[in-house]
């Protein structure tokens, strides 16, 4: 017995649902396991005054893939973090860049922003030498 125009609509819907749904979480998965992303995330987890200002356990939420911070192209890689620990909660942003295709990410600036609006630099390279500098 054929399916009615209806229901192959809703199936059809309800496929489509599903595969976009697939779809954000792999886009999801793919962010978070770059180096770009992981490298950011490194200097959040040894800074401890932003530790502090968050409060432990840390929390690293899903990317707003619909914000326009958030952005990588073959060179260049920006992305806004959603953290969160126990006393507050706020924006890791991550700024990294490569010379080339496939060469290593290099980090260009990470700071947090906390909900209050306070900002606080974990990571800026050093203009003197080559040399990065840990904040």
């Amino acid at each position: 017995m054929p399916m009615s125009l209806g229901k192959q609509v809703f199936f059809a819907g309800v496929a489509a649902s599903g595969s976009c749904a697939i779809l954000y979480y792999l886009v999801q998965k793919m962010f978070s396991r770059a180096s770009y992303y992981q490298l950011g995330l490194e200097q959040l987890h040894g800074h401890p005054e932003a530790l502090e200002a968050l409060g432990t356990p840390l929390n690293v939420h899903r990317l707003q893939l619909t914000d326009k911070y958030n952005f990588v192209d073959i060179a260049e890689a920006k992305l806004k973090i959603p953290v969160s620990g126990p006393k507050s909660e706020g924006h890791l942003y991550v700024s990294s860049s490569r010379d080339a295709p496939f060469k290593r990410w290099n980090l260009q600036e990470v700071f947090l922003e906390l909900k209050d609006g306070q900002q606080i630099p974990l990571f800026k390279p050093s203009r003197d030498n080559d040399e990065v500098k840990k904040e």
